[in-house]
């Protein structure tokens, strides 16, 4: 049985930085719709402390979600040295689609296929799929590439993670704050070399009353228009829930693996916010007894990036293997965990061994 190795990788960081001052002329609401009676400095403050995300980027109005995938993916497959008429598929994550500047989404045609029509591939056996899956879907996109490679589907794929979350974000919520742009891709080919690449892999999807812990919904100031939907988010629920459940997921796969912690050398968690990072992964070595390790096992890029939601690991991925994350680096041969949680409400793991 073939594995799967990741061969490239790229990444579009949009040009534009969005600091906190962007947000001072803010009004904000409650979730039950009251106005927040107090400076937006002092809630902006507030928010920094919380989550550390002192910045983000936003793409321009003249760029879309496809275009900055196109150029991750561009990146990527020059990165790989491969034929782009030799990709089987292509499968793009994202929660929103194309979405224009006025708020409009678009997944017709899939994002897959317009950016296999933006790299002018002729190859009609280049199957372009989407995976909707919330924030964890370029995981599950990932894992869904690995299936795809082991039952000899397919030797060669491009996972590409993009999103442009700051056009569905509700003006008058604090959650704004949280999102941002971004793209990130990696080309994975089978190779026969034994226990390197994907080794292990799982994924929970609960439905329950976690559903709508991440939804769609109109805007929280009840005056603004209640027809356009913005996305949602009950903070509180989510970190109880990422809290009580990434952890073991991560744990059950690294086990799964036949690994311990102390074999993994990066943590790759998605970044929603750093205080919900820092106690997933404290947690995670609860779980081992492990009191005292190294923090900097889970790189951070939420402070200057923001959540970019499915393009948060990839980006994170091909900063570091280029060498342009300081202060970190993949070992040869080494172990890295890749993990993700959101709307679904859904989790992944994934533990990847560099060949």
């Amino acid at each position: 049985m073939p594995n799967t190795i990741i061969i490239g990788s790229g990444s579009y960081l949009p040009n534009r930085v969005v600091g906190r001052d962007f947000f001072l002329d803010s009004e904000f609401y409650t979730e039950d719709g009251v106005k927040i009676d107090k400076p937006a400095e002092e809630t902006i403050a507030k928010f920094v402390e919380i989550t550390e995300i002192e910045n983000r980027r936003f793409i321009d109005e003249d760029l879309s979600n496809s275009q900055i995938g196109f150029e991750a993916a561009k990146i990527a497959i020059a990165d790989a040295k491969i034929d782009q008429e030799e990709l089987d598929y292509i499968i793009y994550a994202s929660n929103f689609g194309e979405v224009t500047v006025n708020g409009y989404v678009d997944f017709m045609p899939t994002m897959a296929a317009r950016v296999k029509n933006k790299l002018g591939i002729k190859n009609r056996k280049c199957v372009t799929y989407d995976m909707i899956f919330g924030c964890p879907g370029w995981v599950e996109a990932m894992i869904l590439a690995d299936n795809l490679i082991k039952a000899n589907v397919a030797k060669t794929i491009l996972v590409i993670g993009a999103e442009t979350l700051s056009r569905v974000t509700d003006p008058h919520d604090r959650n704004r704050m949280i999102f941002a742009d971004g793209a990130g891709a990696v080309v994975v080919k089978a190779t026969d070399e034994e226990n390197v690449g994907i080794i292990a892999h799982n994924t929970i999807c609960d439905n329950g009353p976690e559903l709508n812990y991440l939804a769609n919904g109109p805007s929280i100031n009840q005056e603004s228009d209640q027809t356009r939907l913005f996305v949602r988010m009950q903070g509180r629920k989510i970190y109880e829930y990422a809290l009580k459940n990434v952890p073991a997921a991560i744990k059950e796969t690294i086990e799964d693996a036949k690994l311990s912690i102390e074999d993994i050398d990066k943590i790759l968690i998605h970044q929603a916010n750093a205080k919900m990072d820092y106690a997933m992964i404290d947690r995670l070595h609860k779980l081992y007894d492990v009191k005292d390790y190294d923090h900097s096992i889970s790189p951070m890029t939420v402070q200057d990036l923001g959540n970019t939601s499915v393009a948060t690991i990839p980006t994170m991925f091909d900063l570091i293997i280029k060498g342009n994350m300081a202060g970190h680096s993949f070992k040869d041969k080494g172990n890295i965990v890749m993990t993700s949680v959101g709307a679904g409400m859904n989790i992944n793991a994934i533990v990847y061994k560099f060949p």
